[in-house]
């Protein structure tokens, strides 16, 4: 077998390859995509975060859940960002069937920026019971953030 007949057969394995691994993939994935976000409730958080690479906060939020009002804590490290900034976030809270799914570890994926008063973002957070929360950010303060965390909550 000549050189460019060996570099077509490797190219033919590897097409192959990520075809399938495409393929598996798109079929692992359907179930998370068919699955539907539930909302359960809603969030507000209010936290002071400071990055130089790595990043970290600390705050407390409300739980409104089934007509009912919970505190809890918020704190978390992560990397990606620079600059401090304070945030307040709001929003839904998606696939809550107990309250006791609320706490625990939540990973989070987060983009944004502050420049004085004039900041604001998103983050996306969920824990392992499948638990989603989906807030918009205002940020006060010097700070441009783009990573991931991993974030704690618990009731107070």
């Amino acid at each position: 077998m000549s050189v460019s007949g060996k570099k077509a057969g490797l190219l033919g394995r590897r097409q192959a390859l990520v075809g399938s691994v495409g393929v598996v993939g798109t079929m692992l994935a359907a179930p998370a995509i068919a699955q539907q976000r539930v909302k359960s409730g809603t969030v507000s958080i209010e936290q002071v975060q400071v990055a130089f690479f790595g990043s970290g906060n600390v705050g407390s939020g409300t739980l409104h859940y089934e007509g009912r009002y919970y505190r809890f804590s918020v704190g978390g490290l992560g990397v990606g960002g620079f600059g401090v900034s304070k945030m307040e976030a709001y929003g839904d809270v998606y696939n809550l069937k107990e309250l006791r799914q609320f706490p625990g570890a939540y990973g989070q994926a987060r983009y944004g920026a502050a420049y004085g008063d004039q900041g604001k973002g998103e983050m996306w957070l969920e824990n392992t019971n499948g638990v989603m929360i989906d807030l918009k950010t205002r940020r006060q303060g010097l700070a441009v953030s783009l990573g991931a965390d991993a974030v704690i909550i618990d009731f107070k």
